[in-house]
């Protein structure tokens, strides 16, 4: 099974990223990209603009290795889920091309968005543009010590909050070091998909039920 090339020179191709299951990024796939991605387990587009094979992050260094691929009920779609290499599928810097809001619903929002996503951006936005007052450029300002000082006391308060019957005190604790810690994360070029990268790999090596204490594995 292929897709039916007589019938469409360009088919569309939906990337999403396979964990997430976020939508990256549209492009259009010819025969030969198509084979291409086959062959080689990396996204690989034709651009329309440019009339020629477009191997996604030969120049970004964004690289998507393909996890899987299904073809739609007609032949002329493909859906490619992705292990999203680099900083993000869109040339703009965005992690997805999908970031421009038309509509707003602010309950689905507040059910399904990913608010460690939004913080980090919000870090990352006040890097770029400052604010008067902000604590966040304040520890961006101090740096890496001060911002290590921040995540142990955090770290303790966390663990003093667990001994103690308040459950809304835990979570507040837990909030401030999860916060601190994207502050640390950001100043240390570390992303949020670096971090799922290294969860999904020590997941994956837990290939025997037998719980084994060795750093690395969970």
């Amino acid at each position: 099974m292929k897709p039916d090339f007589e019938k469409m020179e360009l088919i569309p191709a939906i990337i999403q990223d396979y964990i997430t299951k976020q939508v990256l990024m549209l492009a259009y796939v010819n025969e030969e990209s198509y084979e291409y991605m086959l062959k080689n387990g990396q996204t690989c587009f034709y651009s329309r603009s440019r009339g020629e094979l477009w191997h996604k992050g030969a120049t970004s260094g964004n690289y998507q290795n393909i996890k899987s691929m299904f073809l739609d009920c007609d032949n002329d779609t493909l859906l490619i889920l992705v292990e999203q290499i680099g900083n993000g599928a869109c040339h703009t810097g965005n992690y997805t091309c999908f970031f421009n809001e038309i509509v707003s619903n602010d309950e689905i929002k507040e059910n399904n968005g990913n608010i460690l996503q939004e913080i980090y951006k919000q870090i990352q936005d006040r890097s770029i543009n400052p604010k008067e007052n902000s604590y966040t450029n304040y520890l961006l300002d101090q740096g890496i010590d001060k911002i290590c000082k921040k995540i142990g006391e955090e770290a303790t308060e966390t663990v003093i909050a667990a001994k103690n019957p308040s459950k809304d005190e835990l979570i507040g604790e837990i909030s401030d070091l999860i916060y601190h810690t994207l502050v640390l994360m950001f100043k240390s070029n570390v992303t949020l998909q670096d971090i799922q990268n290294k969860l999904v790999e020590r997941h994956k090596k837990q290939g025997n039920k037998k719980k084994q204490n060795i750093k690395g594995e969970y």
